[in-house]
C-alpha cells in the first residue's frame, strides 16, 4: 500500500495520461458533487419547514364548520349551521381524550376596508377572538407586553394584542405600544403586547403579522356574535391519537346539532398529526431519491473507471507479465490495480465533495444575508442547506467502496495473464 516505486508507477501512468484520467476521474467527481448538493438542498428544504413549523403543537386539529350535505331529523339538506359556546362544554364533558380546547372567531365581516385606526393612521387587519389557551397550540413570543389572560376574557376587558406588521403601520418605530388605544372596526381597544409567530409557515385564514387578537368573549359581545363560534381547536392527551379523538369531537358536534352521524362533509377539520406525518414521509421520499440519483451517477462514474482501467491493464499487459515472471505474487498485482482505482476514485471524489461543500455554503451565506432582511414571521421554506459529518463520513466510505468495486474486475484480469503469454504481447 506505501510501496514508494508503486506510487511513482501510478503517478506515472496519470500524467502521460492526463486527459484520460480527468475524463475518468469526472464520472466520480459529478456523482458526489450532485449527491453532495442535492442532499444539503433537501436538508435545507426540510430545515426550512420545520423551523417554520416547529412550536405548533404537533397533537392538535381544528374543525369548522359547512353546510350539510344530507337531510336529518326535520332539517333540510345543505343547511348552514354554526358551533355555539356549549358545544365547548360538551366536548370537555364527553371526549375525554381532549386536553386543550381553544374556540375563534374570525371577523371576516368586520374586516372590510381599511378597519382599524389611530390618530391620523389607519389599515385593514383581520380581527380574531381568541381565548388564552390559542397560546398553547399555535405559540407566539411576545416583543411587547403580555398576551391575553383568564382575566380579559372573564371581565370582557376591550384589550388587544397586535402582529408585528399592525404595529409598523399603526405606532412609529420604537414608540411604545403598550396602554395605548385603537379604534377596531368602531370599538376602542387598548393595546396590552405585540406578538410575532414562532410558526410563520403555518398560517390560518389570515397572515399572522397582520392580525389582532381580542378576547374572545369581548368579541362576541361588541360585534354581536352571540354565541357563535367559527372554529375551535384542539390537542389531545399523551396517549389519546389526534384522528380518534377527532372522530368522537366530530359525533359529539354532530349529535349536539341535529347533523347526520353519516355526513362527513358537514364540518371542515385537518389533522396537523397526520400532516407531520405526511411531511416526514415526503421528505423521507426526497431524500431516498436523492441518494438513488447520487449513488447511480456514482456507480456510472464507477464504471467509467473500471473501463478504462481495463484498457490499462491490457496497456501493461507485458509489463505485469515481467513481473509475474520474476516472482511477483497475485496480490502485488491486483493490490497494483485496485490502489490506481481507489486513488483516482477517491481524489475525484473528494474535489466533488469539497466543491459541493462549497457550493452549499455559498448558497447559505446568501439566504442568510436575505432572510435578515425580511420581517421575522415571514414564510420561508428553505434555509441553511447543509451536510453533516455523517454524510460527509458515509460519502468517503462510498468513495474507496466505489474505487474497490471499479479495480476488481481489471484487477481479475490483470491476475489471469499468463506471463509467457504477456511476454509475447506487442
Amino acid at each position: 500500500m506505501f510501496d514508494k516505486d508503486r506510487w511513482q508507477e501510478i503517478f506515472i501512468a496519470i500524467k502521460q495520461n492526463k486527459l484520460r484520467s480527468v475524463l475518468t476521474a469526472f464520472g466520480v467527481f459529478w456523482g458526489i458533487f450532485m449527491l453532495v448538493v442535492m442532499t444539503g438542498s433537501g436538508n435545507g428544504l426540510v430545515n426550512g419547514v420545520t423551523q417554520g413549523t416547529a412550536n405548533f403543537a404537533s397533537n392538535s386539529a381544528f374543525m369548522w364548520t359547512q353546510n350539510t350535505t344530507k337531510p336529518y331529523k326535520g332539517f333540510r339538506q345543505g343547511r348552514w349551521w354554526n358551533f355555539n359556546n356549549r358545544d365547548m362544554e360538551i366536548i370537555r364533558d364527553q371526549v375525554p381524550g381532549v386536553d386543550v380546547i381553544a374556540p375563534r372567531l374570525q371577523g371576516w365581516d368586520v374586516s372590510q376596508g381599511e378597519n382599524v385606526h389611530r390618530g391620523l393612521r389607519s389599515g385593514s387587519f383581520t380581527v380574531n377572538g381568541d381565548y388564552p389557551a390559542y397560546n398553547l397550540i399555535d405559540p407566539s413570543e411576545m416583543i411587547h407586553g403580555r398576551f391575553l389572560n383568564e382575566m380579559d376574557i372573564h371581565l370582557r376587558r376591550k384589550v388587544c394584542i397586535i402582529g408585528e406588521r399592525v404595529y409598523e403601520v399603526m405606532f412609529e418605530r420604537g414608540e411604545d405600544p403598550v396602554g395605548q388605544y385603537m379604534k377596531v372596526s368602531g370599538v376602542y381597544f387598548q393595546v396590552v403586547g405585540v406578538f410575532r409567530t414562532l410558526n410563520p409557515n403555518i398560517q390560518l385564514g389570515s397572515n399572522k403579522s397582520e392580525s389582532i387578537y381580542v378576547p374572545f368573549t369581548t368579541m362576541q359581545q361588541v360585534y354581536n356574535y352571540g354565541d357563535r363560534v367559527h372554529y375551535f381547536g384542539f390537542t389531545a392527551k399523551q396517549g389519546h391519537s389526534v384522528a380518534e379523538t377527532a372522530e368522537q369531537v366530530m359525533a359529539v358536534l354532530k349529535n349536539n346539532h341535529s347533523v347526520a352521524p353519516d355526513d362527513k362533509d358537514a364540518i371542515g377539520h385537518f389533522n396537523v398529526e397526520e400532516m407531520v406525518r405526511t411531511m416526514t414521509y415526503l421528505f423521507l421520499g426526497i431524500n431516498v431519491l436523492i441518494w438513488i440519483v447520487g449513488i447511480g451517477t456514482l456507480i456510472a462514474g464507477a464504471v467509467g473507471i473500471s473501463n478504462i482501467m481495463v484498457v490499462v491493464v491490457k496497456e501493461r499487459t507485458k509489463e505485469i507479465g515481467i513481473q509475474r515472471a520474476i516472482g511477483a505474487r497475485p496480490w502485488t498485482i491486483v493490490s497494483q490495480v485496485l490502489t490506481e482505482s481507489v486513488f483516482l476514485t477517491t481524489i475525484a471524489g473528494f474535489i466533488g465533495l469539497s466543491l459541493g461543500t462549497l457550493v452549499l455554503h455559498g448558497v447559505d451565506t446568501a439566504l442568510t444575508h436575505s432572510q435578515a432582511a425580511m420581517p421575522a414571521d415571514e414564510q420561508v421554506f428553505f434555509t441553511n442547506p447543509e451536510i453533516g459529518v455523517t454524510m460527509a463520513v458515509a460519502s468517503l466510505i462510498i468513495l474507496v467502496i466505489t474505487g474497490l468495486i471499479a479495480g476488481l474486475i481489471p484487477a481479475q484480469k490483470a491476475v489471469r495473464i499468463k506471463p509467457i503469454e504477456a511476454l509475447r504481447h506487442e
